[in-house]
């Protein structure tokens, strides 16, 4: 049995739900999908500042990330 991939859209918000794969994210940052790999089973997110200066450009697993939902709060912090 093929397991299905939920495929996230180029351009969604999404939630780093992983340790972090850059020295300044923390899990729970908030990024934009970018690129979508192999129908869903990578992701290229970017993180930007309020700014819109980028933070870091990472590539994610699926299992890496989750879509934001309804009802989640987003919030600020420093990074340097």
């Amino acid at each position: 049995m093929i397991a299905m991939i939920a495929m996230i859209a180029e351009h969604s918000l999404v939630v780093l739900d992983a340790d972090p794969p850059h020295e300044k994210l923390t899990r729970g940052d908030v990024g934009t999908v970018v690129h979508v790999y192999k129908g869903g089973r990578g992701y290229e997110v970017e993180f930007v500042d309020g700014g819109g200066q980028t933070v870091a450009l990472v590539t994610v697993g699926s299992d890496d990330v989750r879509p934001i939902k309804a009802g989640e709060l987003l919030h600020t912090r420093k990074t340097a």
